[in-house]
């Protein structure tokens, strides 16, 4: 069945118009002499989207103009030219070309209207790419402009179906759905007004006027009783003006299966791609960008998972390869997920490829639990792929899915693989960016704000029950180790000073945020929590969207602005500051003395974390498993001096585990020593039965106990 572009090529002339946009202020930056390797990269990727995008539409004289242009770009990027006149000037006509063939494509909506690429100015873009050194390149080929209609069928107006439909312009309807949450976030201060009539009529019953008192409490209640029956009125307008913006996801999963079957065909490879899910509508502010995420998903599952049908029968598989792209709708949530059963993420790769191009060292690559290993291909350049292509290779793809669904789109996105079994990439997004549940906490004399999603509880603990691991606190919460950090230091926010004269009394339980991000965990101190409520969330100005710590701002009452953090950027400044540990020194002088190898075997990454901490930092060399399975699979597979093992875990419990390890000859008489929550003098009975050499109990967890131990 042909594909009918045309009811896609609106969506495209818009995006390739913003990124045609950046491209052009990123010259002029490159031009002033404001040369830096993210204005390189965020050029190379927008000419990478525009060609993939083009592509998927068989609009060719794009695809063939942009590749050219991500060919200087990915020169550039990699040190192999520099940014000079000549490669400027290459740069700027290139993408003058691409403007002008987005403009017929706006006239006309008709991709035959499309001169073919200009051959002189591709070959002089892919000749300076390989260090050629050419003036910008002239050309006498003009955009063919659109002629007059022929007949009454060249354009056809669209006409309404029913009665219940009618066209709106976009404009009006962003401009409708702007207003709504000007009101929505106006309405947050006539809250205030209720506080104040409630102040008032505490007052006049101080002062003992009944009559006053009376009036003020009959206005406070009629306040309140019209401020919440206005708020349902304000929030059925703002979800119904959201409902016509909503779009179903068959517009990005229906041209994404046919750029399946293209791209298959031309790997020479048999796939079958399997929807489910299309029906599911997500706001388009959401949509525009889930694009680009998908097809590089999908690019990746076809070019490095799903193997050619030879291989698949060597595996044992069938020929045909199976691409399922899958969406289901979870509360306020969208989940959408890609899933291969090619050959899995090849970890070895991983590793030598980030060694390979120096994006880690080997001394902390050893140290990345497996999970942490496959995030790697997160990063800006890398790729596994032994050849670039026009499909793969150019270590572009996996890091703009990364920015777009967590930083853009306030979503979350993991991976799960097993060698030879496949991957499964899960992104979780919010139905709409336009309003979301929003906590508000007071730290440090501040107001801030974080979204619902990073949010996992809110939990008050005596500061006695905290733990001290690797010069660090933890709080130990449902048989896991969540590393604590005060929110103030975190944003170098200067403490409240103590204004208190009251004589000393015992000290206040800790208010603890705890915020989490795939499978890890990070509590934040707070001062207090102020409230939580849906908000409408206002996008930042242009000159303040590099600021990687907030994610967008929120009003309050009074027309107060508040910062949303962005969890992400937190946790990445939580590992920052814990990287240098003063225990590590002083344990220097027994590092080469010890060496011995421990498997740490948790399902917890915090509690994994902590731990391994501990361990290296008294000189240990440390692996880490994620559950029983995958614990005995590598002391099987290596040779550990001792094993700490978690009980309750997935697939394999720590019981199970410690007898099976007792069975293998090699770790008869090793140390096997269980870290867990479990107090019950029965559970300790059982460890000791089934071969364990130490119980610690994590309530009672002390680093020196265990380093002794």
């Amino acid at each position: 069945m042909a594909l009918d572009i045309k009811k896609f090529l609106l969506r495209f002339i818009e995006e390739a118009q913003d990124h045609l946009s950046q491209m052009a202020e990123g010259l002029a930056d490159l031009e002033k002499g404001e040369v830096n390797a993210e204005q390189i990269n965020s050029l190379f990727r927008s000419a990478h989207t525009l060609k993939g995008s083009s592509r998927m539409l068989k609009l060719f004289p794009i695809t063939e103009t942009a590749h050219s242009l991500e060919d200087l770009l990915s020169a550039l990027r990699e040190g192999q030219v520099h940014v000079d006149s000549d490669n400027l000037g290459l740069l700027y006509q290139g993408v003058d070309q691409l403007s002008d063939y987005i403009a017929t494509l706006s006239d006309t909506l008709d991709a035959d209207r499309l001169s073919p690429a200009d051959a002189a100015l591709c070959t002089a873009l892919t000749a300076a790419a390989q260090g050629a050194t050419k003036t910008a390149v002239t050309t006498d080929v003009e955009p063919e402009m659109p002629s007059p209609a022929d007949s009454a069928d060249t354009l056809v107006p669209a006409a309404l179906r029913t009665s219940e439909t009618v066209r709106i312009r976009l404009s009006k309807l962003e401009e409708l759905i702007k207003l709504m949450g000007e009101v929505v976030s106006s309405h947050a201060g006539l809250r205030e007004m209720t506080r104040i009539a409630q102040q008032l009529e505490l007052q006049a019953q101080k002062k003992e006027d009944a009559e006053l008192a009376s009036g003020l409490q009959q206005f406070s209640r009629t306040l309140k009783d019209r401020i919440q029956l206005q708020e349902l009125l304000m929030q059925d307008l703002h979800d119904i003006g959201l409902q016509m913006r909503m779009l179903p996801l068959s517009i990005v999963f229906e041209p994404a299966t046919r750029l399946v079957r293209d791209l298959a065909r031309s790997l020479g490879k048999q796939v079958e791609c399997r929807v489910q899910g299309a029906d599911i509508e997500l706001d388009r502010q959401m949509i525009d960008q889930l694009a680009d995420p998908v097809i590089h998903l999908l690019r990746n599952a076809l070019d490095h998972g799903i193997e050619t049908a030879q291989a698949r029968l060597a595996a044992g598989k069938p020929e045909q390869g199976l691409l399922q792209l899958k969406a289901s709708q979870d509360g306020g949530w969208v989940v959408i997920e890609i899933i291969d059963d090619g050959a899995g993420v090849d970890l070895d790769a991983i590793r030598n490829k980030a060694l390979s191009k120096q994006l880690i060292t080997a001394d902390a690559l050893e140290s990345l639990t497996e999970q942490e290993v496959r995030d790697l291909i997160f990063l800006p350049g890398f790729s596994t792929s032994a050849m670039i292509t026009d499909l793969s290779g150019r270590g572009v793809g996996m890091d703009v899915v990364k920015r777009t669904v967590i930083d853009n789109l306030q979503g979350a996105i993991s991976i799960e693989s097993r060698a030879g079994e496949g991957a499964r990439f899960t992104l979780r997004l919010p139905l709409s960016l336009a309003m979301m549940r929003v906590l508000l906490v007071r730290v440090s004399g501040q107001l801030l704000g974080f979204t619902a999603q990073y949010v996992a509880e809110l939990v008050s603990v005596p500061r006695s029950k905290m733990v001290e691991v690797a010069d660090r606190n933890a709080v130990i919460v449902r048989n896991e180790f969540v590393p604590v950090m005060k929110l103030s230091e975190l944003m170098d926010l200067p403490p409240m000073p103590v204004t208190s004269k009251h004589p000393a009394r015992a000290e206040p339980d800790v208010l603890l945020l705890i915020t989490r991000l795939h499978h890890e965990k990070l509590a934040l101190e707070i001062d207090e929590l102020i409230d939580e409520r849906d908000l409408v969330i206002k996008q930042l100005p242009p000159h303040l969207r590099n600021n990687s710590l907030i994610s967008g701002m929120v009003t309050t009452g009074h027309n107060h602005l508040v910062s949303l953090l962005h969890v992400p950027h937190l946790m990445t400044l939580s590992k920052r500051s814990r990287s240098f540990m003063p225990d590590r020194g002083k344990a220097e002088s027994g590092r080469e003395k010890l060496r011995q190898r421990i498997l740490v075997v948790d399902d917890s990454l915090n509690t994994r974390e902590i731990e391994r901490d501990v361990l290296e930092a008294w000189g240990y060399q440390v692996t880490l498993a994620e559950n029983g399975q995958d614990g005995l699979d590598k002391a099987l597979a290596e040779d550990f001096d001792a094993v700490l093992t978690d009980v309750e875990m997935p697939v394999m419990d720590g019981f199970t585990l410690t007898a099976k390890l007792r069975q293998d000859a090699r770790y008869q008489h090793k140390p096997i020593i269980i870290i867990t929550s479990r107090e019950k003098e029965s559970d300790r009975r059982r460890g000791i039965q089934v071969g364990a050499d130490a119980y610690i109990v994590k309530g009672s967890f002390d680093q020196s106990s265990l380093v002794d131990t």
